[in-house]
């Protein structure tokens, strides 16, 4: 097959992008989610939400455990280009391998969690953009679920 892109409610062209009225020190927050009905593959896309001009601050990654045998599944994330940033796939995650054990005191067993890396600093994006999730390799054993982010974000 051939990888593909995938876009969620909160992505589609039709949804809008919000903007605070007043700028500069609001943080705002955006999110997407998206049900995986099928294992992914090497290059497959899920678009997530749309983010304005802004500088992302932080954020998170949730996935539920897709892959319940030996686990291979990797899956980043980071954002589309726009009209000036180029593409960058793990701008905020690089996930590596995506067990579903148990952080203790953190998260249950079966749930994936990643915050954003933000130890580069903040991320500015000069134009419209769409955060996305991108599959690096497949689950060995593969069961539905669902991918969720959710972004900070302020408004230059």
């Amino acid at each position: 097959m051939v990888a593909e892109t995938l876009i969620g409610t909160r992505a589609a062209a039709s949804f809008p992008v919000f903007s605070p009225p007043h700028g500069s020190g609001v943080v705002c927050a955006a999110y997407g989610v998206y049900s995986v009905a099928a294992n992914v593959e090497d290059g497959d896309i899920f678009q997530l939400c749309k983010l304005p001009k802004c500088t992302v601050i932080g954020g998170g990654f949730w996935a539920t455990d897709m892959d319940t045998g030996t686990e291979a599944l990797d899956i980043d994330i980071g954002h589309a280009g726009n009209a000036t940033d180029a593409a960058a796939p793990t701008a905020f995650v690089n996930a590596g391998v995506l067990t579903g054990d148990a952080i203790t005191d953190l998260i249950p067993a079966g749930v994936n969690y990643r915050p954003f890396n933000m130890s580069a600093g903040p991320v500015a994006l000069a134009g419209e953009t769409i955060v996305q999730a991108e599959a690096n390799v497949a689950a060995a054993t593969f069961a539905a679920g669902t991918i969720y982010v959710v972004v900070h974000y302020l408004v230059p």
